[in-house]
């Protein structure tokens, strides 16, 4: 049996399609390849299921860390692999690349980290702009907010004297580490349903949320606290930015992590583009990948 692989950018509706193949395949487990639904708390901000969702879709790899807890690609497809390894029917549904990457083709080969060199990076006063410099096809796919991959692809480069994508481009060319259908959920009208999403994610308590989240001790130069789900919520609720503001550059910033996804995704390759309101295209992928469902949809 084949895994099931839904991907594409944030807002495609990727969720919505494994819930329901879940329906058409009983048994099939559903696991979050999303690097920020892996922490708790951190729930409108991130697009994450609902509660009752969740309760009637369990998600693995979801609600999982503290905000200040690390968990890493490597350990999301040391996760993943014990849920295949099980046997059910599995779907991974996300957007997150390196996660993907790291369940798909493994992580490239790399030296380890050097904490010294590590503190001079962090120094940097634009990390993001020094890795542009050296490894521009890097610097393409992340968000300068993503501060820990920017400072590790900095690190692989002043380590090895290589463009860290460069390497991951060469390791993309070994054997893949499960047999998989992949499949790259996409739509035409996605920046206007990140704009729409992101007002209505005000509507359901984001501000809330997020001073929920500072309440409560969560530092705001946390990675999740970085992340644009609540950087600019953030600096609303403590840098009395204007909530129109903030909601705007939420919007600007996710429409522009959304393409820096597609590059992603097309660097790890292998995968084929449908529509993501195309269900009998994702029907036919899930069957691909388990068999005929039990029940024929009515």
């Amino acid at each position: 049996m084949k895994i099931l692989v839904l991907a594409g950018p944030t807002a495609a509706g990727k969720t919505a399609a494994a819930m329901r193949v879940a329906d058409l395949w009983p048994g099939v487990r559903l696991v979050s390849a999303d690097a920020m639904q892996v922490y708790r708390g951190m729930d409108i901000g991130t697009g994450k299921p609902t509660p009752a969702e969740l309760a009637r879709y369990p998600h693995a790899c979801v609600d999982i860390r503290d905000s200040d807890a690390p968990y890493s690609a490597a350990d999301f497809a040391a996760d993943a692999d014990a849920i295949i390894a099980e046997g059910a029917p599995t779907v991974i549904v996300g957007g997150t690349g390196f996660y993907l990457r790291a369940l798909l083709v493994g992580l490239a080969p790399a030296p380890s980290a050097d904490e010294a060199l590590r503190a001079e990076l962090e120094a940097l006063d634009d990390p993001h702009a020094a890795l542009a410099r050296v490894d521009p096809v890097l610097a393409a796919q992340l968000h300068p907010n993503d501060r820990v991959r920017v400072i590790r692809g900095l690190e692989v480069h002043r380590l090895t004297g290589r463009p860290f994508s460069a390497i991951h481009q060469e390791h993309a060319f070994t054997a893949p580490r499960h047999p998989a259908v992949r499949r790259w959920l996409d739509r035409d009208d996605l920046d206007a349903r990140i704009d729409a999403r992101v007002l209505k994610m005000v509507e359901d308590g984001y501000v809330e949320e997020v001073r929920r989240l500072l309440t409560s001790g969560v530092d705001r130069d946390s990675k999740p606290m970085r992340s644009l789900g609540y950087r600019w919520m953030g600096a609303h609720l403590l840098d009395d930015l204007p909530l129109a503001e903030a909601v705007r550059l939420t919007q600007r910033d996710t429409r522009r992590f959304a393409r820096k996804q597609r590059g992603m995704l097309r660097s790890i390759g292998g995968f084929e583009q449908i529509d993501a309101e195309d269900w009998p295209a994702v029907r036919a992928a899930a069957t691909e990948a388990f068999g005929p469902p039990q029940d024929e949809e009515t």
